[in-house]
């Protein structure tokens, strides 16, 4: 099983989003070619009615403690109570660019 197909198993059996999107982005980093690295996940749950980001991220961050302490380097999360999705969607969700090396800097 995959890295990616371990975050979304172990995403929907902690906290049963009613969306979830997980991509690899490690392709954007100075990583070995078929890295899992970096990750960006949108994940919308019930679970997150009435907490803040922070609550929200650390639910997340507990669900794949696992893969954070074996390899997991970066997680970009965008985490939304189902109303916020409905009204806001995630439109324009980006990861912030890699300041660590990334194989497309030129300098």
């Amino acid at each position: 099983m995959s890295r990616q197909e371990r975050i979304e198993q172990k995403l929907s059996e902690a906290l049963a989003p009613v969306v979830l999107t997980v991509e690899n982005e490690s392709k954007n980093h100075n990583v070995p070619a078929g890295s899992e690295t970096h990750f960006k996940v949108l994940i919308v749950s019930p679970t997150f009615e009435g907490l803040g980001t922070i609550e929200r991220h650390r639910k997340v961050h507990t669900a794949l403690a696992t893969e954070l302490r074996s390899g997991l380097h970066a997680l970009t999360i965008r985490a939304l109570t189902p109303a916020q999705f409905e009204a806001e969607g995630a439109p324009g969700f980006q990861s912030p660019p890699c300041l660590g090396g990334s194989k497309h800097d030129k300098t």
